[in-house]
């Protein structure tokens, strides 16, 4: 698809969550992905419309990526890649982590703001995702098990 910028690669035998120093046990990959489009026009008030961000989606959970920068390549400029290494923090990126979490459940699953923050609180676990590149990463895991009746 034009314009998707899918980039598979940098697989790795065992990986600490972070990948600290910038390495890991590499190994070859070997795979089948799946890739659905979904046309804009198609999502509704889903907060899929405007996605801008890393979204994975498990059979049990749903997992959502915050950063220090979401856009760091267009906030800083040309001097992008050094301000991200002095600027980044674990803060900010849990900060947009937590953003993206609480208005991923207000619009998909229709909670009210204090409802959101009060799963978010007791049920959603947050992780180091990646301190590697300067862009530092916080992810949310959401379990679909909450939602089932």
């Amino acid at each position: 698809m034009p314009g998707a910028l899918l980039s598979i690669g940098d697989p790795h035998a065992s990986q600490g969550d972070s990948e600290l120093c910038g390495t890991a046990i590499e190994c070859s990959l070997t795979g089948d992905f799946q890739l659905v489009l979904h046309k804009k026009e198609t999502l509704g008030k889903q907060v899929f419309a405007d996605l801008t961000y890393p979204l994975v989606e498990t059979v049990d959970e749903w997992v959502l990526h915050g950063f220090s920068y979401p856009n760091y390549l267009a906030e800083f400029g040309t001097s992008a890649q050094s301000a991200v290494y002095e600027n980044s923090t674990l803060d900010l990126a849990m900060r947009d982590a937590f953003i993206k979490t609480r208005r991923f459940l207000m619009t998909i699953k229709g909670f009210s703001e204090d409802e959101a923050i009060s799963l978010i609180s007791v049920a959603v676990d947050f992780g180091v995702t990646q301190v590697v590149d300067g862009n530092w990463g916080v992810h949310a895991i959401i379990r679909k098990a909450l939602f089932k009746t």
